[in-house]
């Protein structure tokens, strides 16, 4: 089952048990999808939304809900951050789980020595590594501060 029909299933789901924040937080997840659809149907590259394109949507999602999380708990806004912190785990849900941090540097560290960097010129390349081999698993924002620590040793 592709991801936009979980999506959907747990929307039909949130329906039956009348559950507001979730019908909310669905319909907001299946508006962006679509359209997201109609930017992949229309202009010169035409193609199908997969679940690729689903999570990177999802990653971007996470994202936004993340700063304002940040952004509501510096000024001590409750009410908001409630709302945010519940449209936050309901994307998290969907998307596979991230490495824990010390994980993320084991990684970090594997790569490094893989490709044999040993500057902060090579952070690219072990960045690109990264993502080709981690793309799903590692929060990539963290991983870049991770290795900037690690090539500066």
């Amino acid at each position: 089952m592709s991801l936009k029909q979980t999506i959907e299933n747990e929307y039909k789901n949130a329906l039956k048990s009348k559950d507001k924040n979730k019908i909310s937080t669905y319909r907001l997840i299946l508006s962006s999808i679509k359209d997201l659809d109609i930017v992949n149907r229309s202009g010169p590259n035409k193609k199908e939304t997969d679940d690729e394109d689903i999570k990177k949507l999802l990653k971007k999602m996470v994202k936004q809900r993340a700063e304002s999380i940040d952004i509501y708990k510096k000024n001590n806004r409750t009410d908001l951050l409630e709302v945010e912190q519940n449209e936050y785990d309901i994307l998290k849900s969907f998307l596979p789980k991230q490495l824990s941090d010390d994980e993320t540097k084991k990684i970090c560290a594997d790569v490094i020595s893989k490709i044999g960097a040993n500057s902060l010129k090579d952070m690219g390349k072990v960045m690109g590594e990264l993502k080709k081999t981690h793309a799903d698993e590692i929060d990539f924002s963290k991983a870049g501060s991770m290795i900037k620590e690690l090539l500066n040793k």
